[in-house]
């Protein structure tokens, strides 16, 4: 039997890259940090007994709509702009920094619009908005910025290469990744350009949305394949795939992302079968890209044990990301109305990109020239985070069984019986807890980024 082999599927990392790096990484650890202290306050209001204490129905939706923002949207691309910028050429520093300030501008806007009077929430699907000039101006930079981000990166990447190799492969994945934002962008694009005006707020922006963020999904979920390759090389693996069979699988999950210009063609964004087809895209194209890579690595999982703590750390990573994901793609399966049941697919499939991010993030620290972290409490925190998040999960299905609705606060929730109240609790525990996993990841973080550089032969 042919022994299986981890190859070493990191970017390497020079040092004229690390600076503009690190700023990124600072953004995006700023942004789940922000996210931490409203997941508490949304939790809080959505808890029996103390969230009815809360009168203030705008604040729950208010918290929402910040919290989901800065915790996927920001996160995830601003972390994506760490490896971006890791994987260009040497190029274009002036832009690349504007496009930088820009994006922490936009994020500031979003942030800060929660306090503003008069901003109005509104719970569209995958990109929720406040509806004030701040924030919708800032949602229109963020986008503006990262699409002029990937558009530089797309155009200074380093090449996959004539021979391809596992660094190639994981190049090329980012590549994908900044392909799927720009199909992104054409999705909002073409829905702002075709939408008629006189529509309700709340039905223009979950049209406005639906195309573009299911595109958005498979950006989130191209980094976590990069993700997984990543700390599979970490942990020291076997990985029963070669570099070839990989690169066809992250294709095809880009592929997936060019049916979205078919189905803007042949349907109007107001048409129900519009909604329905990015329904059925997200649900079949991403199980034929993730599931081959998931099953692959999760077999590599059971073949070996960590040696060290860093790898421990990296193992942690792998194994919570492919549960919390895998949960999420089943019950998305189980969905059957507009109940809780839906957000618990949805945290299920998210939290399983922000776990792998994490590991990565703590694998990236010491590479970008920081004090090394503790990775026994990066292995902690990533099981504390990814258990949180699965009883949060937990609790929203079963409310769901009982037909418990979503995004609404507990108040107007009018839970009955201790069968849905139970639920509700069991959800508000595991969000709590997955919060407190989240400040940890950020405490962890922010020391390493704080404390200063590590001499050469401590990266050893």
């Amino acid at each position: 039997m042919t022994q299986l082999v981890a190859p070493n599927y990191i970017l390497s990392i020079e040092q004229d890259k690390q600076k503009l790096a690190t700023h990124w990484f600072w953004l995006s650890v700023m942004s789940l940090l922000g996210a931490g202290v409203f997941s508490v306050l949304l939790v809080l209001a959505r808890t029996p007994v103390i969230g009815a204490i809360i009168p203030y129905a705008d604040f729950f939706h208010t918290a929402l709509v910040i919290h989901v923002d800065l915790s996927v949207l920001v996160w995830i691309l601003s972390f994506a702009g760490v490896l971006w910028s890791l994987a260009e050429r040497p190029g274009y520093q002036v832009l690349t920094k504007a496009i930088f300030k820009a994006t922490v501008l936009a994020t500031i806007m979003i942030a800060l619009a929660g306090f503003l009077p008069d901003a109005k929430p509104l719970m569209s699907n995958y990109i929720p908005v406040l509806e004030h000039p701040v924030f919708l101006a800032g949602l229109l930079l963020f986008g503006i910025a990262i699409g002029a981000q990937v558009i530089t990166t797309m155009s200074i990447i380093s090449p996959v290469g004539e021979e391809i190799s596992a660094e190639g492969v994981l190049r090329f994945g980012l590549n994908c990744a900044a392909i799927s934002v720009l199909v992104a962008i054409f999705a909002f694009a073409w829905s702002w350009f075709t939408l008629p005006r006189p529509l309700v707020s709340e039905i223009y922006y979950e049209l406005l949305f639906w195309g573009g963020g299911h595109i958005l999904q498979y950006t989130y979920m191209l980094l976590m394949m990069i993700s997984w390759l990543w700390l599979a090389s970490v942990a020291r693996i076997p990985f029963m795939m070669s570099e070839r069979v990989v690169l066809l699988v992250l294709l095809v999950g880009l592929i997936s992302t060019f049916i979205a210009p078919l189905i803007y063609y042949h349907y109007a964004v107001t048409d129900p079968m519009h909604r329905q087809m990015f329904t059925w895209l997200m649900s079949f194209g991403g199980s034929l890209a993730s599931f081959p890579l998931g099953l692959a690595i999760y077999y590599g999982l059971m073949q070996c044990k960590p040696q060290s703590a860093r790898e421990s750390s990296a193992y942690a990573a792998l194994m919570s990301s492919l549960l919390l994901f895998g949960a999420g793609g089943v019950i998305g399966f189980m969905i059957d109305g507009n109940d809780v049941t839906v957000p618990a697919h949805y945290h299920g499939c998210i939290v399983g990109v922000t776990l792998a991010l994490m590991g990565v993030a703590y694998d990236l620290l010491p590479r970008l020239g920081f004090t090394r972290v503790n990775f026994k409490w990066a292995r902690i925190q990533l099981f504390t985070y990814a258990a949180g998040q699965f009883l949060h999960i937990l609790g929203l299905v079963w409310s769901g069984g009982y037909g418990v609705e979503r995004k609404v606060t507990i108040a107007d929730q009018g839970l009955q019986g201790l069968g849905q109240t139970a639920g509700m609790g069991l959800m508000g525990f595991g969000g709590l807890l997955s919060a407190a996993g989240g400040f940890i990841f950020v405490v962890i973080a922010l020391k390493a980024l704080t404390t200063g550089p590590v001499h050469t032969d401590e990266l050893k």
